[in-house]
């Protein structure tokens, strides 16, 4: 990711995984992965240090494995 701005794929997948997020965790785990994700896009880029959004977004992109044991 590039400090002075994010790239338009950046901020899509950022985006993507702050609705992901809210339907994987709902409640109030949930909103507070999406709102931070969302301040992260809006702001939080410009500091640096963005490998644990990174990973956040990866993890909440990655589709689930169904079990068809069930």
């Amino acid at each position: 990711m590039n400090l002075s701005a994010m790239g338009h794929h950046e901020t899509m997948r950022m985006r993507a995984a702050a609705i992901r997020a809210t339907r994987l965790y709902p409640g109030p785990v949930g909103e507070l992965l999406s709102r931070e994700l969302l301040t992260w896009e809006e702001f939080g880029y410009r500091l640096g240090g963005h490998s644990l959004i990174t990973q956040l977004v990866d993890q909440l992109l990655t589709p689930i494995a169904r079990s068809d044991a069930a």
